[in-house]
């Protein structure tokens, strides 16, 4: 039996346990490896309607869809179209924000790998238009910086949506229509929707969210973020086997299994050249490229991207060195211990790479002076408090804005531990067994540290 047969009859016996384990309602997974694709399902799509999950159902994708976007860039690049290390003022002479000489200076390379500075979690809702992601960038004008230009890095939706509008003014059509004309039709996808219009004509996942720790997920009030985010990452489903379509033509010298040339073999391998270090958050890569996470795991360097929308959560891991490839779609409950156990079978027995456990405390860690993390931090996103009590414990304190706070009305007080040099890690409420990593950089240059960092660098606001 080969590998690929035996990772098939793995799945089947063992797949619908895991979701029902960790409370994923339901979920989808393809595999790629000797040149073949295998896929697999269980559970339901949605516990109001007890539709089950089937491997032609479609997932959100999540922020997986970044990598979409930044194909659609380097197809423009190979066209002559876009130069990444322009100004995106180049392109969009309107484009503005709270700092005007950062906004003249962001270039287009910069909205790829998450170092344009400015707050990135904006998700306001500009209609469900054609216009929408132009209508969106236009409310960025106020919107403050956190860094200079290429500075660091820290996650920016909000950078992604003006890459979007970037290919729309140069296509001369919505973000919508770039995708469908020019990688799902090449691409020959089957199963793969633009937004809910487009996902209504297929079995569809619906997103469970979780009322309260320890209670059972149930369904989300509603299926995606506002379209403005859709070149982020708000609305793109489809089944995990059209996902791994578009990761078999990066595989293939930019060819779709037809052999259309999608994207020239430069423009591939600048994808996963490294752009910029990530402070050590667990979960996330080591380095960002062009769109791409890159990890250097033990057995291998691995490229790859997550997704999380409301309630639905999806991870894609590509080894390119031995063309094998792992998509992972789910819908609600506790999806990182199920990506943990599932991956990390699959990586290691078909491409002989090892998943890294995910972050926990390690008292050995603890550094010898608490005081550099003290202090109050800010963003868009939430106020966040980090103190020592008396017994010399460092403690973090979050009250969300904004539209996170609608969605989780909750704000939260854990406890940090030492993980790491200066990340350190908190209880996730939602998911136990989980911790979050907070990592603080930089200097604010009396020694304290400048941001705390998760994923999104957050400032310092005061001692």
């Amino acid at each position: 039996m080969s590998k690929i047969s035996e990772i098939e009859t793995w799945l089947q016996e063992n797949f619908a346990a895991l979701l029902a384990e960790h409370q994923v309602p339901g979920a989808a997974i393809a595999v790629l490896a000797d040149g073949e694709v295998i896929d697999h399902a269980a559970g339901i799509l949605n516990k109001a309607t007890g539709v089950e999950s089937t491997v032609d159902s479609v997932f959100q994708i999540g922020s997986i869809t970044k990598v979409w976007t930044t194909t659609l860039a380097m197809q423009l690049v190979d066209e002559g179209k876009l130069d990444l290390d322009r100004p995106v003022r180049d392109y969009l002479p309107e484009f503005a924000l709270g700092d005007d000489s950062a906004a003249a200076a962001i270039t287009v390379r910069q909205l790829t790998c998450h170092t344009a500075g400015f707050e990135g979690d904006i998700f306001t809702d500009t209609g469900t238009g054609d216009d929408c992601v132009e209508k969106l960038v236009a409310t960025l004008s106020d919107v403050p910086q956190l860094f200079p230009p290429g500075e660091r890095f820290s996650y920016n939706n909000a950078g992604y949506c003006v890459l979007g509008r970037v290919i729309e003014v140069l296509r001369g059509k919505c973000w919508d229509d770039c995708v469908r004309d020019h990688l799902f039709t090449p691409l020959g996808l089957t199963h793969a929707a633009s937004g809910p219009y487009d996902a209504i004509r297929y079995r569809a996942a619906i997103g469970h969210v979780t009322p309260k720790p320890g209670e059972a997920p149930v369904p989300a009030p509603v299926w995606a973020l506002t379209r403005s985010n859709s070149p982020a990452g708000s609305t793109l489903a489809m089944r995990p086997r059209d996902l791994l379509t578009f990761v078999r033509m990066h595989l293939n010298d930019g060819k779709a299994d037809d052999g259309t040339q999608v994207l020239s073999p430069e423009s591939l391998a600048a994808m996963r050249e490294p752009q910029v270090e990530v402070p050590y958050l667990g979960t996330l890569a080591a380095n960002w490229g062009l769109g791409w996470m890159l990890f250097d795991w033990e057995g291998g360097k691995v490229i790859g991207h997550d997704g999380g929308t409301i309630g639905q959560s999806a991870f894609l891991r590509v080894v390119p060195d031995r063309n094998v490839a792992v998509a992972l779609l789910t819908n609600g409950g506790q999806p990182l211990h199920v990506y943990q156990e599932v991956l990390g079978k699959l990586l290691d027995e078909l491409a002989g790479v090892t998943v890294p456990p995910l972050p926990e405390p390690d008292p050995a860690a603890a550094p010898a002076d608490l005081s550099r993390y003290v202090g109050e931090y800010s963003s868009m996103v939430a106020d966040t408090v980090v103190s020592l009590d008396h017994d010399g414990r460092l403690w973090i304190e979050r009250t969300l804005k904004g539209i996170f706070a609608e969605i989780d009305a909750q704000d939260s007080k854990e406890e940090l531990f030492p993980c790491q040099g200066d990340t350190f890690v908190a209880r996730t409420a939602q998911m136990p067994g989980v911790y979050t990593a907070h990592a603080f950089v930089g200097d604010d240059g009396t020694g304290r540290a400048q941001f705390i960092h998760t994923g999104r660098a957050d400032r310092r606001v005061s001692q």
